[in-house]
């Protein structure tokens, strides 16, 4: 596998369908070797999850949205949350993506936990904060939390992701 530069994200993000679309400012989202994905919305879980092999007893918890302030911030105290990102990821067969935090987010004491994104997923992704800062931390509405990575696969996959979270949330 190998990381896409910005040239390439930057050729990408111009095609049918863009790599990722929804973007604030893709002047500034655009990073030599990522995209920086925004904060649409936090929730607070309402509730337990569960999780089997086959999926037939899975059980994604309920949640909460917690809303911004007049002002766009949000203050969270320390603990977990879902976040939605503003953007959409339309990715083609032949890569994969993974994220990392922001490291501002890990200098405040919070960090966002990810998994992988598939070839062949779309949709508008979430993605776990935990505020490890026992004062909490803030958030302003669309602030830049996360960078996504782009891998070029070694071969294109044959079927690509075809879960329930297709084109999810969008």
């Amino acid at each position: 596998m190998t990381l896409l530069s910005k040239v390439e994200l930057t050729e990408l993000i111009s095609g049918t369908p863009p790599l990722v679309e929804s973007m604030i400012d893709p002047g500034i989202q655009i990073q030599p070797n990522g995209v920086e994905m925004t904060l649409k919305q936090v929730e607070i879980l309402d509730g337990t999850g569960a999780i089997d092999f086959d999926n037939s007893s899975r059980k994604i918890p309920d949640s909460r949205i917690l809303e911004f302030g007049s002002d766009e911030w949000i203050h969270l105290p320390e603990g977990c949350y879902k976040v939605l990102f503003n953007e959409i990821v339309n990715i083609p067969r032949n890569l994969a993506a993974t994220a990392k935090p922001r490291s501002s987010l890990l200098r405040c004491g919070a960090t966002l936990e990810t998994a992988v994104w598939d070839a062949g997923y779309r949709g508008r992704s979430e993605s776990m904060l935990v505020v490890h800062n026992p004062l909490g931390f803030k958030l302003k509405k669309n602030a830049r939390i996360m960078q996504l990575l782009f891998y070029h696969l070694k071969s294109e996959v044959s079927a690509g992701y075809s879960g329930r979270y297709q084109n999810e949330n969008i």
